[in-house]
């Protein structure tokens, strides 16, 4: 039952209401993506007290002063490593030049030449490869992950740990505690009790010095010794840990130069956390094989959304085709207007999604632009069987992209993420034979027929879609 407007309390709480919806014409555009602003001032419009208090919570895609700070103050530290790792020769075109001077701008690395680049995408195969490389630890181990469970794959990859540190090797994790919730207080015990040094990055305390709880790190890093590295899409878990959904993965595997990037990425997530740096130098891996690769850490952190803002950029440079692979997939206008430009210039995009759904609201935003992107002549590819969570780009066979960033809102604007960046020709083959894999089992979309569901999911899909920004 609604208040009496003209009852002594129904005259201020209207006043109130309409100051809360004139403050948020002030307030909600600033740094706020137009789709995510107008999600915003319609629910404060409708619900003014109800949308400032989850405004207030979640509504600002920034860190605290405190975290800024910090990190600021390893900004002398990323400087020198990008300074020692600066190659002495050029990269070959000026397309690829650009894209090097791009990606150093937005995250601070510089591209290195004399990679070794392994693409692993056998789910169990990464965890054993990883667990032989701690087994082989002479230095250290650093893992960053976005989900780490007590089942008995995070058990093996903890029981690795312990020997190494029964070996006298140092062991450091980052966890995320909200990635992790279902299995966080059993995780951390694990490891503490095997004597790993564990941490929740970005952990959320209602008083003191606090985070958004939404705002995550995202990132999957995986370091041994400061000589080896892994980077993609993969968390320490099993791949059946949602019943009814077997993940399907693209983890990089990484000897050489890069890893000093992957090492520092690491080093000052720790120091966000703790105000320790573990090391003052990071060594910087001799070169191990011919790949150009850098690294493009994005998040709040910094001061521009670096891969939405790098992809952008390349759909619109792109002469040929573009291949792009995402779990999820819910787009800025930015992002489709430079898809819609890019195919009436000739350019053949294919979208790979997956068939297999774990986030029913996010699906069901993602399928709302399934007929608009039919209808502009892109190819929609939906993966059957296992839910494929493998985030990677391919651009006119010169451009190739793995890491741990989605495209939506989420991974641009509110999570830490981490991609690599690849640009000589063989680690560009390689990643595009996976994606003709993931098409060959695939079911391509067609048009007539998509227009033929039911009008309930239309329904359903449009009211997500409208509420995307928020997620």
């Amino acid at each position: 039952m609604g208040i009496d407007p003209l009852s002594p309390l129904g005259t201020p709480l209207t006043i109130c209401e309409w100051i809360i919806r004139i403050g948020a014409l002030f307030v909600v555009p600033l740094r706020r993506k137009p789709e995510a602003t107008r999600s915003w001032l319609l629910l404060i419009l409708f619900l003014p007290i109800i949308g400032l208090l989850l405004y207030l919570a979640i509504g600002r895609p920034r860190f605290p002063a405190w975290r800024t700070a910090r990190f600021e103050r390893l900004a002398p530290f990323r400087r020198a490593l990008a300074l020692r790792l600066l190659s002495g020769r050029a990269l070959g075109g000026q397309q690829s030049k650009d894209i090097a001077a791009l990606v150093k701008n937005l995250g601070g690395w510089p591209t290195t030449r004399g990679n070794g680049i392994e693409f692993i995408d056998d789910y169990d195969g990464v965890i054993s490869r990883l667990v032989d490389d701690i087994d082989q630890a002479r230095q250290h181990v650093r893992l960053l992950v976005y989900i780490f469970a007590d089942d008995a794959v995070g058990r093996k990859v903890t029981e690795a740990l312990g020997r190494a540190v029964d070996r006298g090797i140092p062991c450091h994790v980052l966890v995320d505690p909200v990635g992790s919730h279902s299995w966080i207080r059993n995780t951390i015990r694990l490891l503490r009790d095997a004597g790993v040094e564990t941490r929740k990055a970005l952990p959320f305390h209602l008083l003191g010095k606090r985070t958004r709880r939404d705002m995550r790190n995202h990132r999957k890093l995986f370091l041994i010794d400061g000589e080896i590295g892994y980077a993609g899409s993969q968390n320490i878990v099993a791949k059946d840990f949602r019943p009814g959904v077997t993940n399907r993965e693209l983890t990089l595997r990484v000897t050489g130069p890069l890893v000093a990037e992957m090492t520092a990425v690491f080093l000052t997530d720790w120091y966000l956390e703790t105000e320790v740096l573990l090391d003052q130098e990071p060594v910087v891996p001799s070169k191990s094989g011919v790949a150009a690769a850098q690294l493009l850490p994005s998040g709040p952190d910094y001061p521009l959304e670096g891969f939405q803002t790098l992809l952008v950029w390349q759909v619109h440079e792109a002469r040929v085709r573009i291949v792009l692979t995402t779990p999820y997939f819910v787009p800025d206008d930015g992002l489709l207007g430079a898809m819609r430009a890019a195919v009436l210039r000739g350019v053949e995009i294919d979208l790979i999604v997956s068939a297999v759904a774990d986030q029913p609201i996010v699906n069901l935003a993602q399928r709302s632009y399934y007929e608009e992107l039919l209808g502009a002549g892109i190819r929609v590819h939906r993966f059957r069987k296992e839910l494929l969570h493998a985030k990677n780009v391919s651009i006119d066979g010169t451009l190739a992209i793995v890491g741990s960033s989605n495209v939506d809102i989420r991974s641009f604007q509110l999570n830490d993420e981490v991609s690599v960046l690849l640009q000589d020709p063989i680690s560009v083959a390689a990643l595009e034979e996976i994606q003709r894999r993931y098409i060959a089992n695939s079911d391509l979309l067609d048009l007539a027929q998509w227009r033929d569901r039911s009008w309930l999911g239309k329904l359903a899909e449009n009211l997500a879609r409208l509420v995307s920004p928020l997620l």
